[in-house]
């Protein structure tokens, strides 16, 4: 299961970045905001790059917004392989996404917490990582449902909800 999750989740992950960078190229040109270089300063405190605040490190910043995007959908498709599949299991990864971006962000000095943030700009930031989280997830919700069913999606199928008397299926890939 990990291998196939390790694969199917860089290539939902970099499906989900690239959408989401095409949105947020799209909203910038309607909005006028400009590109935040906040990526690229992380990888550098991260890596111990050479700081250089007057210039805009473009490449960088590709390279930490698409290498984030790629790895986290390692995540998302291990939630498809155990069975969280769908849009609920989208909206959890949502989460971890934004978490992930903040623990980085805040642990290098680069970023500030978000309750701190503009809310125009808190709002397109949770907008833009949603549909990355929604896109990755349902191309690796696709992967992983060529596999079948996931365990948890066969331990629901034994008795749907949560019920204290049905332990938990056999080892292996029993179908319950």
């Amino acid at each position: 299961m990990m291998k196939r999750a390790a694969w199917q989740g860089l290539v939902a992950g970099t499906a989900g970045v690239l959408v989401m960078t095409l949105g947020e190229k799209a909203e910038q040109r309607l909005t006028g905001r400009p590109d935040s270089h906040v990526p690229a300063r992380t990888l550098e405190r991260l890596t111990g790059l050479p700081e250089r605040p007057r210039r805009q490190p473009a490449p960088l910043n590709r390279a930490m917004h698409v290498g984030q995007g790629a790895l986290l959908g390692v995540v998302r498709s291990i939630m498809a392989q155990a069975g969280l599949r769908g849009p609920w299991a989208s909206a959890q990864f949502a989460v971890v996404r934004l978490t992930n971006d903040q623990i980085l962000e805040n642990a290098t000095g680069v970023g500030a917490p978000p309750q701190t943030w503009p809310r125009g700009e808190l709002a397109v930031d949770l907008l833009h990582k949603a549909v990355y989280a929604f896109v990755t997830g349902a191309v690796a919700d696709a992967l992983a449902g060529r596999d079948g069913l996931g365990p948890g999606q066969r331990h629901a199928r034994r008795a749907p909800g949560r019920h204290s008397g049905v332990g938990p299926l056999p080892r292996g890939r029993a179908t319950g």
